[in-house]
């Protein structure tokens, strides 16, 4: 297992399907943190839920992440805000493998109100599944973590 500690977060907008996500993880052997929110009537900052998922992600070894709003792309905005933080917001299954081959991203975001459970289901497998392997990109991602541009 490459990973085996799930850091996961949504916002209000998100809620069900972090819901859906946690249990997934959880019935497949994951040691699930879930960092909320707890329900999907009063609305938060996705902000505040990304950061949670981030200091999780570099805190705990073979972690990794997954966000979720209403588009994806806010959480991804935050969660790429911290250094060591490689997140990819889920649109193609192909952009998933290489994130993880040549990136060696570490949180997925996901667009509650763009996809649906199984599709985000599968997305979340192909993305803790597919190994980092391409370590000629070591340098691009050494500089990306120290924020040498």
């Amino acid at each position: 297992m490459i990973f085996e500690h799930l850091a996961i977060a949504a916002d209000h907008r998100g809620f069900w399907l972090k819901k859906d996500l946690a249990e997934h993880f959880d019935s497949i052997g994951y040691r699930v943190e879930d960092l909320g929110v707890d329900h999907d009537s009063s609305a938060v900052d996705y902000p505040d839920y990304a950061n949670k998922v981030a200091e999780s992600v570099l805190r705990y070894d073979k972690c990794f992440g997954i966000l979720v709003c209403h588009t994806g792309v806010g959480m991804n905005i935050a969660a790429n805000r911290h250094k060591g933080i490689r997140s990819v917001w889920y649109g193609h299954e192909e952009i998933l493998r290489l994130s993880r081959k040549h990136n060696n991203a570490n949180v997925i975001c996901f667009g509650a109100g763009f996809i649906g459970r199984e599709l985000a289901i599968h997305a979340a497998d192909i993305f803790t599944t597919t190994d980092f392997t391409d370590t000629r990109h070591l340098t691009r991602i050494n500089k990306l973590d120290k924020g040498v541009m």
